[in-house]
């Protein structure tokens, strides 16, 4: 992803939200039309889909054919270099729980002064070396950096993890932060929403950009309004299978 695509992103989350689905497909098709739907950018899932590194550079390529940023949400941290070079122009941790993780998420994101990202411009992200070494170093710098905060833990260093620099956005699992709370899946308790909207006042109040993900049309209304910036919103294959299941519930109405 070039980097004028990322800061229009960016730009568009400070001044509103942006929204996209997380992707668990194996098809690039899906996330071409999604880029073509008008989504904003796309979270392609690696911690519990079934893609490989090898397969994600068709949808990192269908992505940015579409005009969708790709963000890629990696399983481990050894992950982060390898997405990154095959073209991401984002990385999005998983299971962040002190600001310590947070700052060696950075650091493997990161090429120096900034981090310690392995360095090498023979890789898709660098045009596999016909893109200036300069040009591809500074840009390469620009990638976003996504850390979800999922657990009590986090929210215990809550405070440490927002002073972290090179977080562009701090994500809010409510899934996993429903289970750390002893109420697992029941993301509209009055217990989980009263601790992501602490934790989003808290973010505003710094200045920095906040996400989660929402499954129905009532939740994206409510962190919309709330002034979540980065609304991730349901699965390629649940959205998919809603579709499926209104079209077939719209023929059993009239046969």
């Amino acid at each position: 992803m070039d980097t004028e695509s990322i800061a229009r992103f960016r730009g568009k989350m400070e001044r509103g939200a942006v929204l996209g689905p997380f992707m668990k497909t194996c098809d690039p098709g899906f996330v071409e039309a999604a880029g073509y739907a008008g989504m904003d950018f796309v979270i392609l899932d690696m911690e519990h889909g079934p893609i490989s590194v090898e397969h994600m550079q068709g949808n990192i390529r269908a992505a940015q054919v579409a005009g969708v940023v790709p963000i890629v949400r990696v399983s481990d941290r050894e992950m982060i270099s390898k997405v990154l070079d095959i073209g991401a122009a984002g990385v999005q941790i998983p299971q962040v729980s002190t600001a310590e993780e947070a700052r060696a998420a950075v650091r493997e994101a990161k090429f120096y002064p900034y981090g310690e990202r392995g360095v090498c411009r023979f890789v898709r992200a660098a045009h596999y070396s016909a893109m200036d070494r300069g040009e591809y170093f500074a840009g390469a710098n620009k990638a976003l950096v996504i850390v979800q905060l999922e657990g009590q833990e986090a929210i215990r260093d809550m405070d440490a993890i927002m002073e972290v620099e090179g977080i562009d956005i701090l994500f809010i699992g409510p899934y996993d932060l429903s289970q750390s709370l002893g109420v697992p899946g029941e993301t509209k308790h009055p217990s989980v929403i009263r601790q992501m909207e602490a934790i989003v006042a808290k973010a505003k109040a710094k200045n920095i950009l906040v996400g989660t993900f929402t499954d129905d049309r009532e939740t994206l209304e409510m962190w919309s309004k709330a002034g979540v910036q980065y609304l991730s919103y349901s699965v390629d294959m649940g959205i998919f299978c809603e579709a499926c299941r209104k079209i077939r519930e719209q023929l059993d109405r009239i046969s």
